[in-house]
């Protein structure tokens, strides 16, 4: 059998087809370097002035190298930033300078390559310090990514602080790097986990989460924005109630920090967590913020060099925070590189990056309504509700596996499929998986045009078999 899609690609399929299987090896595709990501980019779907050739997305896009390619002669449409974020040359450039110009350790050298790179660092701390507004840069623990900041307080903070019978509450919407952690913790204490459930407008239950808290309630953990559903919640409602019986409150933070102002004196948390991968900066660092007070009070979390004070053979002390918290050498390029994101990042300014998605997720959500028989989770947008920047999805009989293959082997357009990890919120749902579209400032209004012809092509495609 032989199909041809509404761009005239020709697909030979087998007659026991079923699924599109991608291809491990690539073999059929090419890549090539185009001067302009939207040079032949079709005919918008609207004129709006918000979102046109003058827009945020199309200013800074030339910053994105990645971005500028055609894969199979098509431009490559990069809507998954959910998962990853792409990096300016700015912070490309940061990490090359700190390798060819004074890669050494931090912290142990007198030499000017080792002053010069712990200057760096700490200078990055005090970076993410100012971007969250923390108090003090002390308040601001680099660690592996945002799931080891959980994992540090969940082992640290959590057994030290939890008994049996102590209560910790979540919402069914959690990732699972913020649920496992405590299921561990739970284990080995005795402290007992309880879920918010979900609205009709699903979205996590901040209502019923009030009504839960009790003496009982020692920790809140919470997202700020849904990986899943884009709903955005009132974190400093939730701090608030939870002070209020005397529970601490953790934030994770990882889709809101790379996409809004996040200012946690404002919201008043305990602990926030972020991943530099989702913000513009390298993968394999991440950052935990902790009230001073309370990273005083915990233990270590890894032991061996720079967290300790002293080493006697058969005790030791420990360093103050952060260094308490930072047991070897540490990602010295990546906290660099992180640091020259947050500088990118606030070039811009977080409000008019916020601005701007919201026009652009909007824009996203209600093209996605024109594609029959399609189901976008969570909260539909209004003048009080605004999403997040990302949409998941299904569509009537098409595993979202195979919507996402189609979009990419044949439109060049990167999507994400699967449960994005969060097994539980999709069992809410009632589904397996499902497909998710994610923008960034550097999105642009013929992204998600280009996204919508070819899940509407993609769609087609498989209704052909019915």
């Amino acid at each position: 059998m032989m199909l041809t899609t509404m761009e005239g690609a020709v697909l030979k399929v087998p007659p026991s087809f079923r699924t599109i299987k991608p291809n491990p090896n690539h073999t059929n595709r090419t890549f090539r370097t185009v001067p302009s990501a939207t040079a032949s980019a079709p005919a918008p779907l609207t004129t709006d002035t918000k979102l046109g050739p003058g827009s945020l997305g199309h200013l800074t896009r030339p910053d994105f190298p990645i971005l500028h390619q055609e894969l199979n002669g098509k431009r490559l449409v990069y809507l998954d930033n959910a998962a990853t974020s792409q990096k300016p040359t700015a912070v490309l450039n940061a990490l090359r300078n700190y390798y060819e110009s004074y890669n050494s350790n931090v912290h142990r050298g007198i030499h000017y390559l080792s002053a010069k790179a712990t200057d760096e660092y700490e200078l990055a701390r005090q970076k993410v310090a100012n971007f969250i507004n923390a108090s003090d840069s002390r308040e601001i623990v680099f660690t592996r990514n945002a799931t080891e900041a959980i994992n540090l307080v969940a082992y640290s903070w959590g057994l030290a602080n939890l008994k049996e019978g102590d209560e910790v509450i979540l919402t069914v919407a959690e990732h699972h790097s913020a649920i496992v952690p405590w299921q561990f913790v739970a284990q080995k204490t005795g402290a007992v986990l309880k879920f918010v459930s979900l609205t009709e407008e699903e979205v996590p239950d901040i209502e019923k989460l009030r009504e839960t808290l009790s003496r009982q309630t020692k920790l809140i953990v919470v997202h700020h924005v849904s990986n899943v559903l884009a709903s955005v919640l009132p974190i400093d409602q939730v701090v608030s109630w939870a002070h209020d019986v005397g529970a601490k409150v953790l934030v994770d933070a990882c889709q809101s920090v790379p996409h809004m102002e996040v200012d946690v004196k404002s919201l008043g948390a305990d602990f926030l967590v972020a991943s530099s991968h989702k913000m513009c900066g390298p993968t394999g660092i991440g950052f935990l913020y902790g009230k001073s007070e309370l990273l005083s009070a915990m233990p270590p979390f890894l032991g061996g060099g720079e967290m300790i004070s002293d080493v006697y053979l058969d005790h030791s002390t420990y360093a103050e925070p952060p260094s308490r918290f930072e047991a070897g050498t540490p990602a010295i390029g990546e906290a660099i590189g992180l640091g020259a994101a947050i500088d990118y990042l606030s070039g811009i300014g977080m409000q008019k990056i916020h601005d701007y998605e919201v026009e652009l997720a909007n824009y996203l959500y209600e093209n996605l309504r024109s594609i029959p028989n399609i189901r976008v989770y969570g909260p539909t947008p209004s003048k009080s509700i605004n999403r997040a920047a990302l949409c998941s999805f299904n569509v009537d009989d098409i595993h979202p596996t195979d919507i996402a293959t189609f979009l990419d082997q044949q439109h060049s357009v990167a999507i994400r499929s699967g449960h994005h990890c969060a097994q539980p919120l999709h069992r809410y749902l009632g589904v397996n998986a499902s497909a998710r579209a994610s923008l960034h400032f550097y999105n642009t209004k013929e992204d998600v045009d280009d996204f919508i012809r070819a899940l509407s092509d993609t769609t087609n495609f498989f209704a052909s078999f019915k």
